[in-house]
């Protein structure tokens, strides 16, 4: 059974009755080793997904400040080919940026054939950020929500897989990451007084969410909450969810390789013919 499910489109998640606390049912040393062999599950179907060379992955990451969006992405790095993935983090546009439409930035980021590329929040800052703080007038960010559907529709056309993780935690959890965080001198580097502003507009911000999940779950671009308070379930529930999401694709990227196999049989036996050769197996006596 998987751990998440899919926001139906038009579907209205209430944060607040989402409990971030949940495990699974699943103790936590059990799914630690599930985890293990989800990962090099997950790792088997991204070599696949590169070798064959036709689909892409793009995964993208948002949550409140802490929520574990870099922790989610180390994670997944653990079992990625190091040669197809990348992470692109969305911070304020910069100036160039701001001088193009808001998914000018976004567009060049996403991932070619073959490869994977995990978005470390995205696009959809111009409908959160932008929003809660009051950056772009109503009538501009509210239309972005139809621009953002249909730059997806576009993407996963062109072979993209998209899965979309919203990391949810509770207040009280955000709180104690933020000590902690300002406590322990190897995270002190993230420190930012900004952090704590936006946890004043805690309840804008859960009703932005709200609408972006509502209105941007796709059937080929869907939204997944995941309960994010225990990390070790946060990065359980989301390697499930991307094993599951490849599964399908797997027996076509196999048909690829091995039609390209046997193509690639077929032009060595010609040439050997071609210049009199001994095959491998007389050579190696097999």
């Amino acid at each position: 059974m998987a751990f998440l499910q899919a926001i139906p489109p038009g579907t209205r998640v209430r944060l607040a009755e989402v409990n971030a606390n949940e495990d699974g049912g699943v103790p936590k040393e059990s799914g630690k080793q599930q985890l293990l062999a989800l990962g090099d599950r997950l790792g088997d179907q991204l070599n696949l997904l590169y070798a064959a060379g036709e689909d892409s992955l793009l995964v993208v990451f948002q949550g409140r400040d802490s929520a574990g969006k870099d922790g989610s992405i180390r994670r997944i790095l653990e079992h990625t080919n190091v040669q197809s993935t990348r992470v692109v983090p969305f911070k304020v546009p910069t100036e160039e940026e701001r001088a193009h439409d808001f998914l000018w930035r976004v567009h060049r980021m996403v991932p070619a054939q073959g490869e994977v590329t995990l978005f470390n929040r995205s696009h959809y800052e111009d409908v959160l950020a932008v929003r809660v703080h009051s950056l772009a007038p109503k009538a501009i960010w509210q239309r972005r929500y139809d621009h953002i559907n249909a730059f997806e529709d576009v993407v996963t056309e062109r072979g993209t897989i998209i899965v979309k993780f919203f990391l949810h935690i509770d207040p009280d959890e955000q709180y104690r990451r933020l000590l902690s965080r300002e406590n322990d001198q190897t995270k002190s580097w993230k420190l930012n007084p900004a952090d704590w502003n936006d946890r004043e507009r805690w309840d804008d911000y859960t009703e932005a969410y709200e609408d972006v999940l509502a209105k941007c779950s796709k059937p080929k671009a869907p939204w997944f909450v995941v309960p994010a308070n225990r990390k070790w379930f946060r990065d359980l529930a989301i390697a499930d969810t991307l094993v599951k999401t490849l599964e399908p694709y797997e027996a076509h990227w196999q048909e690829r390789l091995q039609e390209r196999a046997n193509a690639a049989h077929a032009a060595m036996a010609a040439y050997r013919e071609a210049h009199g050769l001994a095959t491998p197996a007389e050579v190696l006596g097999k």
